[in-house]
This record gives structure tokens, C-alpha cells and sequence, in this order.
């Protein structure tokens, strides 16, 4: 293999578009070097959407590279700033606190930034020590990962490098940085900073930077900044549909955590829905439940409100910025959570009563509380119709997830009777169920399974748990332990805003 240097002077020229900026937008600072770094766990699947070598990750210099102790040639590292809201109170000037953005690389597969999270401190670190721990670094690239897997736009992943290097959170945990990549990391509080300031000119050059670099097409509109704002409206309320089918909650959706992309942002305190409680809180640190699961579209709705407020400036009227979002959010939302949830329950083809029938199911949810991820899947595996004493054995595995076996066989009825009203052969049925509910998901407990290895050392489950998470619709049968319920021990497992 040629060394990393004479590799990457082959590859694009970086594009540090973001870096073109004027300085008011990011400190220029390289990463603090990590001290003995080496790889916990490394996506192939963006290498390849980095255009890297397979086999890049076997040299010697790897871990220097991406721990930020050597600079990848043509980098120009920064730290951005941006404010935001937390959980609903305006925090003022936040900005990169531990992430240094190196610049993009630009191939036939897009454009793609690479930012160091974990590097260090920078100017934006409000005290803090700018790391992050060996815990929540394989918490995200393991979710950035299965979230790219169930088809939810996200950032992705690179690698994580781990090092001993003692870092004091509850108690003393070793570092790590993990790479993150996404065409970009522009934040709904990258406008509110400017904004907030009253720096008109910032707000403008920021929303023509995005537009320019990322959606050509606004330019074209009436009005691109009105364009770009429902742009924007549109695909949050696409990603939030997303996010509740899978059942997925985000934990900090503070307005400096949203992506002006529409992408998922910032994996901190995530979990995943088990038993069903659209209630339930994934963040400890939550203690007044604002971003429980029933509330994220609420949530992100208000987000996009005061990402509103900051294009003020550019779009003068209070009440065209609010309809930007009021027009399309809504709509987005509705459009995509329906479609989604009509193909996990089979529907073929949409009727004017599957709104009903869709919360009608919720509500279901609610009450009996199975766990949200197996009871679709195997929904899934049913047949359209079954008859007399053979129901009770071939509904066994889904009846099994209820005390009340008696209310599952009612729904199952209202079910069956929904798919008599467009049918649909069950072969086909079930293969399109299945390739719109996963089997595998990542879990909590799987997650600190692969953590409490990692920190004896061990790092084959990271690789083993991202090989299954690649394909969450498959069956993989040599997986089948990650699609079980959750053992007793996990019960006690809490996410904060430090992991």
C-alpha cells in the first residue's frame, strides 16, 4: 500500500467551501493530538463513499490521521460557530466545542465534509475539555451507521480511534474521536447566531452559501430564500416521519442540533422504541419529557419556527416566513409518516380511512405496549386470512408479545379486514412488509454491550453489531441474538446529554 501522504495527493483537491467564508463564521485551530491513538471500528461503506481504499485502515498512520494528530493534505481545520435554543430556552452563542470540520472531499458520488468530533478544545468549548469518551463515540458511529441502514437520512461515519487517554465525565472514561461525514454541517442555529446579533449581511451570506454549495435549485425560485426556508421545512418533515416509524428518538433536538440539510444531527442520548410508549423519554437529562417521541414533530415544527424568526432578515415579513413553514412542514410530515406506516402494515394502495386506522393502531400500541420493532416485523410474516383452529398457532408468535391475546385478535381482524379492502397476493405483501420493517435495530443494550468490550479492549463486537446494522430488513440468521427482547439487566440503562 503507498503511505497515506501519497495516496491522498491523488485524490480531488479538498473543497473547504464552508472555509471560504469570512473568518466571523469558525476559528481556524488544528485538533489537539490524541496521545497512542488506535482504530476501534471503521465503516467500509464510507471509505468507499470517500473514494478510500479498502485496505487504507491497515496503516500504520491511520489512527494519527483520523485522531487528528496528522492533518489529511489540503485540510484547512476550523471550528464553526453557531447559538440555538435548548430545550426551548435561547442559550446564546454556542458553537464547535470538541469537532473540528477538515474540509470536503468532492467525487462522483457528491460532496462530503469530514469533521473530527472528540479533537479538543476550541474557542466554543465554554469550559469544557473538547472530547469525547470511548462510550458515546461507538454510540454514534454505530447509529450513524444503522440509521444509513433503515434508509433515514443522516450523517454518517467514518471511523472511531480510541486512545487511554484519561477524560472526566460521572467518572474518569478514556477518550476517542469518531469522524463524522455529511455533505454539510450547517445548523438551524448557524442562522440563529447571526440573527440573534442583529448581522443582517451574515444572515444573507450564510443562506447563499447554502443555497449556492447545496440547493442550486432555490436560486431559480421567485424568492430563494423563501425557496430554501420550506427546502428546508420540507425534508425536516420528511427525516421527523422517518424517525417515527422506526421508531427512533433523538433526545436533544435543541435548535443548534437540526441540520439545515434535513438530516439527523448529533447523536447524543438516542434510543430506539421498545415497549411501545409514545410517552417514553430516551434522555435522562429530559426531566420535563420535551423531546419524548410523541412530542419530536411538535418539536421540530417549533425548531423550524425560529429557524423562521432568523430569515427574517431576508424575507422582511414576520407572516411569509411562518407560511414557508406552515405550508410545508405539515404537509411533509403527514405525507411521508402515512406513506411510511401504510407500508409496514401492508396497505397497498392508500384509502381515505387510513388515518383513522393508522392511529386507531397507535392507540393499540399504547395500551398493550409490545415492542415496537418485533411487533411489525412479525405482522410482517402473517397471512391476509387464516382460518378457525388454525389461527391461534399460525398468530402465535405475534399474540405471544400480548397479556390481552384476546384485544390482538381484535385488531388482527380490523387488520385482515383493511388488506380485504385492497388486495394484495401474500407473498408479495410480506416481502414488501418486511423490507419496511427491520428485524435489527440498535438498541440500548446492544450498544453497551459493544461499549463494555470495547473498554476491556476487545473490539469485535463494534464490527460484528455494524456488520448486522448494515442490513437491518435482512433475516441474518447468524444474528439472530440482536432481535430479542431486552434482558433483564438492560432495565437499568440511562442515556444522558454526556453520552
Amino acid at each position: 500500500m503507498n503511505a497515506p501522504e501519497n495516496f491522498l495527493a491523488d485524490l480531488p483537491a479538498f473543497d473547504n467551501s464552508f472555509a471560504a467564508l469570512p473568518e466571523d463564521f469558525y476559528t481556524r485551530l488544528p485538533p489537539q493530538p490524541l496521545p497512542d491513538p488506535y482504530v476501534v471500528g471503521v465503516s467500509d461503506e464510507v471509505l468507499d463513499l470517500l473514494g478510500l481504499p479498502a485496505d487504507l485502515p491497515k496503516h500504520p498512520q491511520f489512527a494519527d490521521l483520523f485522531a487528528g494528530n496528522r492533518l489529511l493534505p489540503g485540510s484547512e481545520p476550523l471550528a464553526a460557530v453557531y447559538s440555538g435554543h435548548q430545550f426551548g430556552v435561547w442559550a446564546g452563542q454556542l458553537g464547535d466545542g470538541r469537532a473540528h470540520l477538515l474540509g470536503g472531499l468532492r467525487n462522483g458520488r457528491g460532496h462530503w465534509e469530514i469533521q473530527l468530533k472528540g479533537a479538543g478544545r476550541t474557542p466554543y468549548s465554554r469550559g469544557a475539555d473538547g472530547r469525547a469518551v470511548l462510550r458515546s463515540s461507538i454510540r454514534e458511529f454505530l447509529c450513524s451507521e444503522a440509521m444509513a441502514g433503515l434508509g433515514v437520512p443522516t450523517t454518517r461515519a467514518l471511523c472511531v480511534i480510541g486512545s487511554d487517554h484519561p477524560v472526566r465525565r460521572e467518572e474518569i472514561e478514556t477518550a476517542a474521536v469518531v469522524t463524522r461525514v455529511a455533505p454539510g454541517f450547517v445548523r438551524f442555529g448557524s442562522f440563529e447566531h447571526w440573527a440573534s446579533r442583529d448581522r443582517d449581511a451574515e444572515v444573507r451570506r450564510l443562506a447563499d452559501y447554502v443555497i449556492d454549495t447545496f440547493r442550486p435549485e432555490c436560486r431559480d425560485a421567485a424568492n430563494p430564500y423563501d425557496a430554501l426556508l420550506r427546502d428546508v421545512a420540507r425534508r425536516t418533515g420528511e427525516l421527523i416521519a422517518h424517525w417515527m416509524a422506526v421508531g427512533f428518538m433523538h433526545g436533544v433536538m435543541n435548535t443548534d442540533n437540526m441540520s439545515i440539510l434535513g438530516l439527523t444531527l448529533d447523536y447524543g442520548p438516542f434510543g430506539f422504541m421498545e415497549a411501545f410508549d409514545a410517552g417514553h423519554i430516551c434522555n435522562h437529562s429530559d426531566t420535563y419529557g420535551r423531546y419524548s417521541y410523541r412530542n419530536q414533530p411538535h418539536v421540530a415544527q417549533w425548531n423550524l419556527y425560529c429557524l423562521a424568526d432568523a430569515f427574517l432578515p431576508l424575507l422582511k415579513r414576520p407572516e411569509i416566513a411562518r407560511a414557508a413553514v406552515d405550508e410545508t412542514y405539515g404537509e411533509a410530515f403527514e405525507t411521508t409518516f402515512e406513506r411510511l406506516m401504510r407500508a409496514k402494515l401492508g396497505l397497498r394502495e392508500g384509502l381515505p380511512d387510513d388515518e383513522q386506522f393508522i392511529g386507531e393502531t397507535f392507540g393499540f400500541l399504547q395500551q398493550h405496549r409490545p415492542d415496537f420493532t418485533l411487533f411489525f416485523r412479525m405482522l410482517s410474516k402473517l397471512p391476509a386470512a387464516v382460518h378457525g383452529p388454525e389461527r391461534a398457532k399460525t398468530d402465535a408468535p405475534l399474540r405471544d408479545q400480548f397479556v390481552d391475546r384476546a384485544a390482538c385478535d381484535a385488531w388482527l381482524d380490523n387488520w385482515r379486514a383493511r388488506l380485504a379492502q385492497t388486495p394484495w397476493e401474500d407473498e408479495s405483501r410480506q416481502t414488501a412488509m418486511l423490507n419496511a420493517n427491520p428485524k435489527y435495530v440498535l438498541r440500548n443494550w446492544l450498544a453497551e454491550q459493544a461499549i463494555r468490550q470495547a473498554k476491556a479492549g476487545d473490539f469485535s463486537e463494534v464490527a460484528r453489531l455494524l456488520a448486522c446494522l448494515r442490513r437491518p430488513y435482512d433475516e441474518q440468521p447468524e444474528y439472530e441474538d440482536y432481535a430479542t427482547l431486552p434482558p433483564d439487566w438492560a432495565s437499568g440503562l440511562e442515556v444522558s446529554c454526556s453520552s
